[in-house]
């Protein structure tokens, strides 16, 4: 849980005032926002709704602090998300009736909740949908595969301002992993590792765990990051089968279904796996009810057998790093602002649909009011 002191919280008002003082304009829009609700996050509504109208916020439900809920609830409309009801594009069309029926509006999301709706959404809603900002590659990639893009879709997640968090958030997975691994009584050193997927996020796990004296093994679909693998000193797999084989800590890092129901059974006996992301993302594991006995044996693991065959998941396969919290400090806030940027920008107008980032120009002037703000900060 992240509790911000009052000079850090006013650290933090005052440099997301200096962001949305560059966009805030009479003509505002409304807002719907999906969101980790982490500690932290009340303050960055705030700054949202200095932009906009908040209609309404969607916490994902696997990272909601209570107090931050609790918080939020008192000043803005709070409503439960569910991925069904906005991949269906009646119900999605008839949510954003209910909450902003003839308004322009701006969807901020992390994880590409809005994307299979949203052509459908944009055609019929009573209002404009002015546009997306998107937090994610997990949602950046559903995005841009759609067959077209309706509206204006500002991405951030391969901003440069993200690699920072990008990095601390694989050593916060790393961090969770070796916690829950220890809290049965067991370590990492003398396990061999997997990391399946060499993004961002999994870079920096197997940096991580390689920093620990951990050997680690590395499949990626992509044939160019596994050459990355190699030259930064990995082993590399063709395959998640042979990246696995023998692994006592596998970490799951692709967003796309590292492990599938046939991936399980060449598990090793007694191995670790963990997500960066949400375990439908990531592991198959519905396809293993009644193949394989569930059993918890210590709090946020849980224990997979059958004749001959256990492996143990942990956080139920969901990011492991929200358990402790999921902190990234104060480069949070680098991501926040260009959010925050980003939908200023879409309220201005004037955008086409499709794919977009903010220029350079405006990254940079957002790192350097950081750095006055954060840079050495006590």
């Amino acid at each position: 849980m992240t509790v911000l002191e009052d000079f850090e919280l006013s650290r933090v008002e005052a440099f997301f005032r200096r962001i949305t003082g560059r966009y805030e304009t009479a003509d505002r829009v409304s807002v719907l926002v999906i969101t980790h609700l982490l500690g932290e996050r009340p303050v960055f509504l705030r700054a949202v709704g200095r932009l906009a109208e908040v209609a309404a916020v969607l916490p994902k439900p696997k990272s909601i602090d209570p107090r931050a809920l609790e918080e939020v609830a008192g000043v803005m409309p709070v409503d439960r998300l569910e991925r069904a009801a906005f991949a269906d594009p009646a119900r999605a069309l008839e949510y954003l009736e209910s909450r902003a029926a003839g308004r322009r509006v701006v969807l901020l999301d992390v994880g590409g909740y809005f994307a299979p709706a949203l052509e459908h959404v944009c055609a019929n809603f009573s209002g404009q949908v002015v546009g997306v900002v998107e937090d994610t590659e997990n949602g950046h990639r559903r995005y841009e595969a759609l067959s077209r893009v309706p509206c204006p879709v500002f991405s951030v997640a391969r901003s440069p301002l993200k690699e920072p968090e990008d990095y601390l958030v694989g050593q916060s997975v790393t961090f969770s992993t070796e916690a829950l691994v220890r809290a049965r009584g067991d370590i990492l050193q003398g396990r061999p590792a997997a990391v399946i997927g060499y993004g961002k996020l999994g870079r920096s796990v197997a940096a991580m765990l390689h920093a620990k004296h951990v050997g680690v093994t590395v499949h990626d679909s992509d044939p160019i990051r596994r050459t990355m693998a190699l030259s930064q000193g990995f082993r590399t797999a063709p395959t998640p089968a042979q990246a696995i084989a023998g692994a006592g800590v596998i970490v799951c890092a692709t967003g796309n279904l590292a492990l599938r129901e046939d991936d399980f059974a060449k598990v090793a006996n007694g191995a670790y796996i963990a997500s960066v992301t949400s375990s439908d993302d990531e592991l198959e594991l519905a396809a293993l009810d009644g193949l394989y006995e569930k059993t918890s044996t210590g709090e946020h693991i849980t224990r997979y057998a059958r004749t001959g065959h256990y492996f143990y998941v942990l956080a139920d396969g969901n990011a492991v790093n929200f358990l402790h919290g999921a902190s990234v400090g104060a480069f949070i806030f680098l991501v926040q602002a260009e959010i925050l940027a980003a939908l200023g920008a879409l309220a201005g107008g004037g955008h086409e649909p499709g794919m977009h980032e903010l220029d350079g120009t405006e990254r940079s002037l957002i790192a350097a009011a950081w750095l006055r703000h954060f840079d050495g900060a006590s």
